[in-house]
């Protein structure tokens, strides 16, 4: 008797209370369980994709890291100037030049229809000048310098030697063709392919971490009284397309998953010739911080982009090709991987499952007793 009254207490706290009418299945019950199933298998993958995907916080703080050196990741496809014909120059805000820098930089000859030719050549960096004249020196044969020579001892063996006397003396160059060392570097066929293939440059520079710049411009580069000018004899700046494709630019390592370099696959288009393209990157320094423990240093940035046509006639000053300046922020960002509670993930699918069943059962209760009411109404005549 004792056990029973206490059953019969115990019932009254049963939140699930059986009916006494028989189920009946409908066609409107069967098509909300299907619809109510699919959207919970569609919450449960979004959440476990969340569960799996790591939790990145942020950080900001002051840069305290000493590293002295960075490296400029870049690949960069110039589609209609000949890989003779382009330079890359780098400078950074300590003064520190480097004429055609291309130490792990390398070029590639492409058609016009961005095929390759040939296998990509590491380029050496130029010697100056002067360095020239006192290497030839021990030489057996001494080439003309066609009247350009500053010396009488000075020999010019090659066509860049001459080329290069020419622009000691601040003269125009002569035709090729009467250049013996031009013409036994076939540098007529040369000119001939300057504007019939393109060039992709690519590689890493590993350049002091302040601020500077580097430019990828038509010509030979070279300095005249500390001015950093380009040559582009015989040709004139307008006669070259400065049209480019930036495939890749970061300054250092690549964070997964993370879209950190804005220029990627950016097609620039030159509407006119002796077009200059400036870009002006602001460098974040970026700590990213593994769910391992293992951290990657490495930077981001953001840029501003800005163009103009170069013409002593509208005054415009400058030369054409793609120029690059970047600056270094004084704060670091830091980004930390964390992984997400199992126990939040059982917790959002319990809810996931209980609130698409009970939201589901109320529709189908809705649905079932108003089509009774309407069914019921018909049958009166109430209803057409």
């Amino acid at each position: 008797m004792v056990k029973s009254n206490i059953i019969d207490k115990l019932r009254r706290f049963d939140a699930y209370p059986k009916t006494l009418e028989d189920r009946i299945k409908t066609y409107e019950g069967a098509a909300v369980t299907i619809v109510s199933a699919c959207i919970m298998v569609l919450l449960f993958l979004l959440e476990l994709n969340d569960y799996l995907s790591p939790n990145v916080t942020q950080e900001l703080f002051v840069d305290t890291s000493r590293s002295p050196i960075m490296s400029i990741n870049l690949d960069i496809l110039f589609p209609t100037i000949s890989c003779d014909f382009l330079a890359l120059d780098a400078m950074d805000s300590s003064g520190e030049q480097h004429l055609m820098l291309q130490h792990q930089i390398y070029k590639r000859r492409m058609d016009l229809a961005g095929n390759p030719i040939e296998e990509p050549k590491k380029e050496e960096i130029n010697l100056k000048g002067n360095e020239v004249a006192v290497v030839n020196k021990t030489e057996k044969e001494c080439g003309s310098c066609y009247g350009a020579a500053l010396r009488s001892d000075q020999c010019c063996n090659t066509c860049e030697e001459v080329k290069e006397a020419y622009r000691q003396r601040k003269w125009a160059f002569p035709d090729p063709q009467n250049v013996s060392q031009c013409q036994n570097e076939k540098y007529a066929d040369k000119l001939k392919s300057a504007f019939s293939e393109g060039c992709q440059i690519y590689g890493t520079l590993t350049v002091n971490r302040v601020g500077g710049s580097f430019h990828i411009a038509p010509g030979q580069s070279f300095s005249i009284n500390h001015v950093h000018v380009h040559d582009v004899q015989p040709f004139a700046s307008t006669s070259f397309n400065t049209s480019h494709l930036i495939k890749h630019l970061s300054f250092g390592h690549t964070i997964d998953n993370a879209k950190t370099n804005p220029l990627d696959d950016a097609s620039i288009i030159a509407e006119e010739g002796a077009m200059m393209f400036q870009y002006h990157i602001k460098i974040v320094p970026t700590a990213y911080v593994k769910h391992n423990g293992s951290v990657i240093l490495t930077n981001q940035f953001s840029v501003t982009r800005h163009k103009k046509a170069v013409s002593i006639l509208n005054g415009e000053s400058g030369m054409p090709g793609a120029f690059f300046s970047y600056e270094l922020s004084p704060l670091m960002v830091k980004f930390t991987e964390r992984t997400r509670s199992f126990g939040h993930f059982l917790t959002n699918v319990c809810a996931i499952i209980g609130g698409v069943y009970t939201v589901a059962g109320l529709i189908d209760s809705l649905l079932y007793h108003s089509i009774k009411v309407i069914k019921k109404k018909m049958e009166l005549g109430k209803v057409n």
